[in-house]
């Protein structure tokens, strides 16, 4: 269970869907719904009602230099958005 929850996403949308007790986090492209509602809980003593999860595409990026062009990708990721339970909230910044 270490290393599910890799990063939380933190955005102007992710802060306003917050207010409604939903927040996203980046997990291993591996790491299944069930592995990452205990790995919430776990970590900020709550109780996950449901977890939606996507894949993110990584974007195609190109560079124009003197040298020539390069070309390249951003990696591909997945998105976790986590649901709790009525009364209960993270926050992210108390619990460092």
């Amino acid at each position: 269970m270490t290393g599910i929850l890799l990063r939380p996403i933190i955005t102007e949308k992710m802060t306003i869907l917050g207010e409604s007790r939903q927040y996203a986090f980046e997990v291993p492209l591996d790491a299944n719904k069930i592995e990452i509602g205990k790995a919430v809980e776990k970590k900020f003593n709550v109780r996950v009602v449901s977890v939606r999860t996507m894949i993110v595409k990584g974007k195609r990026k190109t560079q124009l230099t003197r040298r020539g062009r390069f070309e390249g990708r951003t990696k591909t990721w997945k998105k976790a958005i986590v649901t709790l339970k009525e009364g209960d909230k993270i926050d992210y910044f108390g619990n460092v």
